[in-house]
């Protein structure tokens, strides 16, 4: 039977950790790499986790590169803290670790928001790989990089993905500055025409295009957001480029 190690990355998680920790107890090992938090994950963490990290963070990518290197299994699954698997979930995965037709599997993830799960408003991530050959690239919304091909898993994750109105537009506003950072690397610039086509195409495709009208007003409130979202890269592009960082 293929064996399976959960790497979950922490920053004071403490009202959410213990959750997750525990949707994943039929994992042969858990890693928790925790980014120094100043709150009781630790703590929390360490009764669960078969190994606890710490390293300062830099980037998404390096940080679960980190604890990638020290897993020890045959199949990785990387989860975050405010995400939960499913009994039904679990026996998914065990299933599909069986087979040889996949190097890796995507997830389904509905956000919660506003209290209600926004199934027209969700992500098929790659999150179950096997170990070898496997790394994230990227800053922020970090790829997972597997040798082979990719199925899909239909069982969804529970993904407790913000904590209110303010948090969701403060992780936004934090992502934002990654990948602007991340554009003017590549050479990209930003431009007027830019600031008002990215943004009005991801709102577009996020309330008609994947049906987010059909989640009422948390539909319509994630979609805007998530406009101001891409609105907020590119502003922060040209303050990188005119050095007013």
């Amino acid at each position: 039977m293929p064996t399976l190690s959960v790497i979950v990355p922490t920053f004071n998680e403490e009202n959410y950790i213990e959750a997750a920790l525990r949707s994943v107890q039929f994992a042969d090992e858990i890693i928790v790499i925790d980014s120094f938090s100043s709150d009781k994950t630790p703590e929390i963490a360490k009764k669960y986790a078969s190994v606890f990290l710490e390293r300062k963070f830099d980037n998404f990518s390096s940080q679960k590169n980190y604890a990638l290197e020290h897993a020890t299994c045959d199949w990785v699954l990387f989860l975050d803290a405010d995400e939960r698997i499913t009994y039904p979930l679990q026996l998914e995965i065990k299933e599909a670790m069986t087979g040889d037709k996949h190097a890796g599997f995507k997830l389904n993830f509905p956000h919660f928001f506003m209290n209600r799960f926004l199934y027209h408003h969700s992500n098929d991530v790659l999150r179950l790989v096997k170990r070898d050959g496997t790394q994230y690239t990227g800053l922020v919304h970090e790829k997972l990089q597997v040798e082979g091909s990719i199925g899909q898993l239909k069982n969804p994750v529970l993904h407790f993905t913000y904590k209110g109105l303010e948090h969701y537009i403060k992780k936004k506003e934090s992502y934002a500055w990654f990948q602007a950072e991340q554009l003017q690397k590549k050479g990209k610039k930003a431009s007027l025409f830019l600031m008002f086509l990215k943004p009005s195409y991801r709102f577009f495709s996020s309330y008609i295009l994947k049906g987010g009208f059909r989640d009422g007003i948390p539909g319509l409130t994630v979609a805007a957001i998530n406009s101001y979202g891409v609105f907020s890269r590119y502003a922060k592009l040209i303050l990188l480029q005119r050095g007013m960082k």
